[in-house]
């Protein structure tokens, strides 16, 4: 984004000069190269510290790695780490997690520590959260305090979008999600010069972002599930009832947020809800099984590659208790984003149709689950199309998916998001 896009005025088709543009090319790629080696980094750390603790330690010590036990003493061990961290660290690890979204201020620097340990804590420890939202925080203050510092002609604005950008290129493994967030994003702003101008700095830095994480080998949306064929009229009913139940069932936790936010509240004190909440996580657990732990991108991978290895009643059992994770994990101060686990959700929720009406292909049943939760959680009608798409890569069941959407988005627009003002109310 140039300086003169980022000027309010009224908006005008006139294109930006070449002369413009290019000396975003360099911040860009930087910014992009830091926000992947960031992602990289903190979860390579994570899936070492998650192999020590959950194989490494149980074996040395005769335990079932994922038993029972395991679950809630790993889990509740883990709210106690977080909530040292949160109760003593400078700047308490950032601010309660239920009231931030993808895209914020940016934090002041002596926070990040603290909220990246946190984070590396939460991934290794199995909360059911993602890495995405204090990744994307921890790039953007790091980007914006090295932009005023080394450039400080540059608008602020600029750092904060390149950082965003780069980041979910990381996360997603391709520069097409960071466009579409981005392009969602300028749709509420006044903004000068054509749309590609002001997505030239962010794409790049997007692009940058993903190829990094592509060549340092980290996994990505993409489950290689097969395609289906022409899809036909009982394949467009079953998009749209399979989508709109799934945004039912998101939005079934997003009305129990605020709740259980002002539940774990009353707790006062981070070393009493974290390890609350971590308890209550481990028994969750036990009840929804190991594939309801963690972030949940790796275990959509599982259950798709073999949809056939559980009931009908077991995905939705996963499905509820991974939402409810979810909405735990989120209100008792656990620091992480709400996008993985809720593709773990979707999928979920889209195989119990599966597994209910076996005509329906499976490709087509996960990726309308993931579409109706991710649209019902975060509010985010292209990302969510995007996802669910990239998932399955079909062109046949990403014309379903356009269809689909339509009336889920009916459903979840204008009512609460999965967020929480300050003061404990929801986020419309």
């Amino acid at each position: 984004m140039t300086q003169e896009a980022a000027a309010p005025g009224p908006a005008t088709a006139r294109a930006t000069p070449a002369r413009t543009l290019l000396p975003l090319f360099l911040p860009a790629v930087v910014v992009g190269a830091v926000a992947s080696l960031l992602y990289v980094g903190v979860s390579r750390l994570a899936e070492q510290l998650k192999d020590v603790l959950w194989t490494d330690l149980p074996d040395a010590l005769g335990i079932g790695g994922y038993s029972s036990l395991w679950m809630i003493v790993m889990l509740t061990t883990t709210g106690i780490l977080v909530g040292l961290v949160v109760w003593k660290v400078p700047g308490h690890a950032g601010p309660d997690p239920a009231t931030l979204g993808l895209q914020e201020k940016p934090m002041a620097p002596y926070i990040l520590p603290g909220l990246l340990v946190a984070t590396v804590l939460m991934l290794a420890g199995g909360p059911s959260l993602g890495p995405e939202n204090p990744i994307i925080a921890t790039n953007v203050a790091l980007a914006f305090w090295a932009g005023r510092r080394f450039a400080p002609a540059a608008p602020g604005e600029l750092w904060v979008v390149l950082a965003q950008a780069g980041t979910i290129g990381a996360l997603f493994g391709t520069p097409v999600a960071a466009a579409l967030v981005v392009s969602e994003a300028l749709a509420g702003r006044q903004m000068r010069g054509l749309l590609w101008d002001n997505l030239f700095g962010p794409l790049t830095a997007a692009a940058v972002g993903s190829i990094v994480t592509s060549l340092l080998g980290h996994p990505s949306f993409d489950l290689g599930l097969p395609p289906i064929g022409s899809p036909g009229w009982a394949d467009v009913l079953a998009a749209v009832v399979i989508a709109c139940a799934a945004a039912v069932l998101g939005m079934a936790g997003v009305r129990a947020l605020p709740y259980v936010h002002k539940a774990f509240a009353l707790l006062r004190h981070p070393m009493a809800a974290l390890p609350v909440g971590g308890l209550v996580l481990g028994l969750l657990g036990c009840l929804g099984g190991p594939l309801t732990l963690f972030k949940g991108l790796d275990q959509v991978a599982e259950i798709a590659r073999h949809p056939d290895n559980w009931s009908a009643g077991r995905f939705a059992l996963m499905a509820v208790v991974k939402l409810a994770a979810l909405v735990v994990a989120t209100c008792c101060g656990f620091r992480g984003g709400r996008i993985f686990p809720s593709v773990f959700v979707g999928a979920s929720f889209g195989l119990c149709a599966h597994a209910l009406v076996p005509s329906v292909p499976s490709s087509l049943a996960l990726a309308a689950g993931v579409l109706g939760t991710l649209l019902a959680i975060t509010r985010q009608g292209w990302v969510s199309l995007f996802t669910a798409a990239v998932m399955v890569g079909s062109p046949a069941v990403n014309a379903l998916l356009c269809i689909a959407s339509l009336p889920a988005w009916l459903l979840v627009t204008g009512r609460p998001q999965m967020q929480l003002h300050e003061d404990g109310s929801s986020v419309r």
